[in-house]
């Protein structure tokens, strides 16, 4: 083995370190997240039939906008009417239990809807969820 450096490497690593360019830090990219476009909606105060229509619309609208992550804010249902009513159930009753329902039974809306997840406690935790997005294809 020489443990000579040649001339020739020593005048690159001249040049290279004269060089303002830099080299890419590769490890950097392994921690880099994605970062997810995110739309989010707060249904307080909707019907389940009008919340339910603007999730539809809100889930085929973000889809063709190219959104991946859609943040819903339902509630917890602690103020439900549906509390007060012995004839309608107070888990299918509330929002947060309803529309994701309504959209996991729609063959329509689960062809664009990779996952449905209960959101973390920064976005609402309990009294929201998320519905991510399958990508459009592209034409």
């Amino acid at each position: 083995m020489n443990n000579k450096i040649s001339d020739k490497d020593k005048k690159d690593w001249e040049t290279f370190l004269s060089n303002d360019e830099k080299l890419p830090n590769k490890d950097l990219k392994l921690f880099k997240k994605e970062i997810l476009q995110t739309k989010s909606f707060d249904l307080h105060g909707y019907t389940l039939e009008d919340a339910n229509k603007k999730v539809e619309d809100l889930i085929i609208n973000s889809y063709n906008e190219g959104v991946k992550k859609l943040i819903i804010v339902t509630g917890k249902g602690l103020h439900s009417e549906n509390e007060k009513d012995p004839y309608v159930s107070k888990d299918f009753g509330i929002l947060k239990h309803s529309v994701p329902e309504f959209i996991h039974k729609s063959k329509e809306l689960m062809k664009l809807v990779y996952e449905i997840k209960d959101a973390n406690l920064e976005d609402g935790g309990a009294g929201a969820f998320y519905i991510y997005l399958k990508k459009k294809p592209i034409k």
